[in-house]
C-alpha cells in the first residue's frame, strides 16, 4: 500500500522525533485514522523523502520518528521557472498545481497590462501564501521532495534580463519546442501571458530582454493551460520524460 506523504515545515533528522503541525496531524489521525506504529513519508523541501513511524497519534499531539531519508528521484534536469500572468478565480491555482506536478522549479506570478486581477499589498501576500500551499499540496500528490517557491507578484515592466534561455508563449511565434534543440540549457524562463494576451508593447519589451517567442501547436490555449502544456512538451523533448 502506498504510504501517505505529508509536508512538514521542520527540520527532519534521522533517529529523532518530530511533532507534526495541527493540519497534517489531523489529516493523519482523523482522516486516514493512522495509529502508533503506522508509517508515513515526510518531506520538508530539502530534496529527501523521510520514512517515519508514528510514536504518538492523537488529535492533540502527533509525533513521528524519522527512520531514514532518501532521494525519490523525481526532479527534472530542466530547471524551469514559470512566469505566469495572474488569472481570475481558480485559474491561477490550476496553472500552479499542474505545473508543479509536471516538474516546474519556481513560479513567478506576474501583473501585465491585460491582467484583470489587481492585488494590493495585503491581498497579494495572502494570495502568495495560498499559491505556495497549492504548490506544497501538488508536491505531496506527485511525489516531489523539493517544493517550488512561489515568489511575490511583480509587474512585467520589472523583469530583468536573464543569462539563460527565456521564452514567452505566443500563437503567432515562429519557434516551436522542437526548434529549441541545441539551444536548451539547464535553466529556462517560461512566460505565459494573461487571458487577453500580451500587448505589442509588452512583446517589444520582452524581445529587448532577449526573450524568444514560442508557439505550441496550432490552437490558442487558455492562460491556465498554456504553461502546463508547454512544460509537458519541454519535459518530453529535453527533460525527464524522454
Amino acid at each position: 500500500m502506498r504510504l501517505p506523504r505529508i509536508y512538514c515545515d521542520a527540520s527532519l533528522v534521522v533517529g529523532e522525533a518530530v511533532e507534526l503541525a495541527e493540519g497534517p496531524a489531523r489529516h493523519l489521525v482523523r482522516v486516514l485514522r493512522l495509529r502508533p506504529g503506522d508509517r508515513a513519508i515526510l518531506f520538508n523541501g530539502d530534496g529527501l523523502d523521510y520514512q517515519a513511524t508514528l510514536v504518538e497519534a492523537s488529535p492533540r499531539r502527533c509525533l513521528a520518528r524519522i527512520q531514514a531519508g532518501e532521494d525519490p528521484g523525481t526532479e527534472s534536469p530542466l530547471q524551469i521557472r514559470l512566469i505566469q500572468a495572474i488569472g481570475r478565480g481558480e485559474r491561477m491555482d490550476w496553472a500552479i498545481q499542474k505545473s508543479v506536478e509536471l516538474g516546474v522549479s519556481a513560479i513567478q506570478p506576474l501583473f501585465s497590462e491585460r491582467t484583470e486581477v489587481r492585488l494590493d499589498g495585503t491581498r497579494a501576500a495572502k494570495r502568495q501564501a495560498h499559491w505556495q500551499q497549492v504548490a506544497i499540496s501538488a508536491c505531496e500528490q506527485s511525489g516531489r521532495a523539493r517544493v517550488p517557491a512561489v515568489a511575490e507578484p511583480i509587474s512585467l515592466k520589472d523583469l530583468t534580463p536573464a543569462n539563460h534561455l527565456s521564452l514567452y508563449l505566443h500563437p503567432l511565434a515562429r519557434q516551436s519546442p522542437e526548434s529549441l534543440a541545441g539551444k536548451i540549457r539547464a535553466h529556462i524562463d517560461l512566460l505565459i501571458g494573461p487571458e487577453g494576451g500580451l500587448s505589442d508593447s509588452e512583446i517589444s519589451q520582452l524581445e529587448k530582454l532577449d526573450y524568444t517567442g514560442l508557439r505550441v501547436g496550432p490552437r490558442v490555449l487558455r492562460t491556465e493551460t498554456a504553461g502546463p502544456a508547454t512544460i509537458a512538451a519541454l519535459q518530453s523533448l529535453f527533460g525527464d520524460w524522454r
